[in-house]
């Protein structure tokens, strides 16, 4: 066996041909297959957390993230679950003669370390932000070329999870420009989520689970329940389109724990109705989505606040098996959507997508529960199971007698049946 055992310290490093050598050498111990993996052990329930993009975009700051990690903690969600704290583009300074980068000075003014710091004395992580090409969507510098000088970057600053864009990447093949990513992120040496985000453009999910620890399935969302947003050469998706865009039944086969697909951040909070806001945080849970906020924790209402934290709707997205939901049909215009959990319980929700309200009754005896993929059954002619409502906090009685309800418009029946 061949031990090989380094150290240094970027600040000593005072010449380009030294930065050169140390990035030649940390890229031939990637090709011996001495970081051939990435780090295990991380992501194995859906990471939870919040992201600035949806609801501040380029407008960042290191006061915002502040008081972003304060929120979270004083708001519950940190109990809830909740951990990492994303700044997303636009909190790029200027690259050093050496090609390191650095934070925008006038924004974080005391640098990512102290930030780092800050987030973790709270007991939170702090996430950032790159592209696999020249320049962020944002246009500001990316990743290309520098990679290996990022990953030690972010390793020294204290990151914990790396958000990688696809913008300005003439030329490039996205599954290689991850590898590329993901070798430099192994031989930093620190542990960091990594997440794939080219959009679902190139199936990651065939290739990318060796890769990151969660990958876009699809284009951008944006807080509407059920349109489009035509930007002229792209889309943004509401939540019905982003449900809809790729074939569930393929893609749950390939997530679990470590390796999530991700349908984008969440819009809760941002203008959406409150039925509309239920109904998209329910589908997430359903999906083993991240469960990413995007909205602006320190003025959420009452209601935002009660979404985001709800108990037993998290329980559902961080279920130990790590199963994806499957569409068992339609019953009366309503999805019917299964979720298999763990102690052979299962999560089933019923999702109206129209705007007008539906009443449904269901037969449990006339649809017993069969995943071929997991191998979770329910007989409801032999086992008899609880129905718990997730959103009201209180048992709707067994799966002896039908299910009978009326559901509003974009709102969603969202149970648990437990034995």
């Amino acid at each position: 066996m061949i031990k090989l055992q380094f150290s240094f310290d970027i600040e000593i490093l005072n010449n380009r041909t030294m930065i050169k050598k140390i990035t030649l050498f940390a890229m031939l111990l990637g090709s011996l297959g001495l970081f051939s993996q990435k780090y295990d052990g991380l992501a194995l329930t859906p990471p939870m957390g919040w992201n600035s993009w949806n609801h501040f975009a380029c407008d960042v700051s290191e006061d915002m993230i502040r008081e972003m990690a304060d929120a979270m903690v004083k708001t519950g969600m940190k109990d809830a679950g909740y951990e990492y704290i994303n700044i997303d583009d636009c909190w790029h300074g200027k690259r050093d003669s050496l090609g390191f980068i650095h934070p925008d000075p006038v924004r974080f003014p005391n640098g990512m370390k102290a930030l780092a710091d800050y987030v973790h004395s709270k007991g939170l992580k702090l996430g950032i932000y790159s592209d696999a090409g020249w320049q962020t969507c944002g246009g500001h510098p990316g990743s290309r070329g520098f990679e290996y000088q990022d990953a030690q970057q972010y390793a020294k600053w204290g990151i914990d999870y790396l958000k990688y864009d696809w913008c300005n990447t003439d030329g490039l093949k996205s599954e290689g420009a991850y590898l590329t990513m993901r070798q430099a992120l192994k031989a930093a040496g620190r542990p960091i989520v990594f997440s794939i985000c080219e959009w679902g453009d190139t199936e990651p999910w065939k290739w990318a689970q060796d890769v990151g620890h969660l990958w876009r399935t699809t284009g951008d969302i944006y807080n509407c329940f059920d349109c489009v947003y035509d930007h002229g050469t792209w889309n943004s998706w509401g939540v019905l389109q982003i449900l809809d865009l790729r074939d569930n039944d393929s893609l749950r086969k390939v997530a679990g724990p470590g390796h999530w697909n991700d349908p984008d951040m969440m819009e809760i909070g941002n203008g959406m109705t409150l039925s509309e806001d239920r109904s998209h945080f329910s589908l997430w849970c359903m999906l083993a989505a991240p469960l990413i906020a995007g909205n602006d924790l320190r003025q959420m209402s009452k209601e935002t606040t009660e979404i985001l934290t709800n108990p037993h709707a998290v329980s559902v997205n961080q279920d130990s098996l790590g199963i994806q939901a499957y569409k068992h049909g339609v019953i009366g215009g309503v999805d019917v959507w299964v979720k298999p959990l763990a102690s052979n319980e299962f999560a089933v929700c019923f999702l109206n997508r129209s705007i007008n309200e539906a009443t449904i009754e269901f037969n449990w005896k006339d649809n017993p529960l069969d995943d071929t993929f997991s191998g979770k059954k329910a007989d409801f002619g032999k086992d008899t199971f609880e129905i718990f409502n997730v959103w009201e906090n209180k048992t709707l009685g067994n799966t002896k007698k039908s299910l009978k309800a009326t559901i509003q418009g974009h709102d969603v029946l969202f149970v648990k049946l437990k034995k």
